[in-house]
């Protein structure tokens, strides 16, 4: 898959069958001790947590289990605040996002399975979160919610990280996972160079501290 007009492509990292075989058994797992598992799905800046989520939800799919999938950057601040906290130029850094209303939504979703559950998702055609897109239904047997800062220890992340079952890190290669950058800035309407600088003052920099947490995941999955 390209990335961004004539920019390289840069591969999609997709789990192979056995590895993916593997966590789908490791989720069923979960699910068949508890009435709801709430999976996190984590790594740094373009290691592809979207793709293996979205694989993993097909997967589960395929085996009628009820999966639901909730991404954190529904939690993104919307421009307009990022905009008077001075914060925009630095969009995706930890304090860019609700995470009171994240973690709100992880324990509504873990205590209230009796009833729907309405859940934001992030359009990234227009840069922006849109509420009350994704339904939690009474029968979501699992919820896999992906996201950059699941296993930072700051309020109120620390909690957050305690709100799921289990969290997993996604490792790719560095220079992969920094051209992945490069190529989706640019597919969204940043000019090379600038999505270049980017990548390196802004999305490093949120690499660096999300790569700190790494040891205390419960799986770290190879991409």
């Amino acid at each position: 898959m390209s990335e961004g007009g004539d920019a390289p492509a840069s591969p999609v990292p997709h789990l192979d069958a056995a590895d993916q075989d593997g966590l789908v058994a490791r989720i069923e797992e979960l699910a068949a001790a508890r009435t709801r598992v709430l999976l996190g799905i984590t790594g740094s800046p373009g290691a592809g947590k979207s793709t293996i989520a979205g694989d993993l939800v097909e997967a589960l799919r395929t085996r009628r289990m009820p999966v639901v999938w909730v991404p954190m950057d529904g939690f993104h601040l919307a421009d307009v605040e990022l905009d008077r906290l001075g914060r925009r130029e630095r969009k995706g850094a930890i304090d860019t996002f609700d995470g009171y209303g994240y973690l709100a939504l992880l324990r509504r979703m873990a205590g209230e399975t009796g009833n729907t559950v309405y859940a934001p998702t992030f359009d990234r055609a227009i840069e922006q979160p849109v509420a009350g897109a994704i339904a939690v239904g009474p029968a979501t047997r699992v919820v896999l919610t992906e996201g950059n800062y699941l296993l930072d220890e700051s309020d109120p992340w620390g909690d957050v990280r305690r709100a799921l079952t289990e969290v997993w890190f996604i490792d790719l290669p560095d220079d992969v996972r920094r051209q992945r950058l490069v190529d989706r800035h640019i597919r969204f309407g940043k000019a090379p160079d600038l999505a270049r600088r980017w990548v390196e003052e802004v999305d490093q920099r949120n690499a660096e501290r999300i790569e700190a947490a790494r040891s205390s995941a419960d799986l770290v999955v190879q991409a």
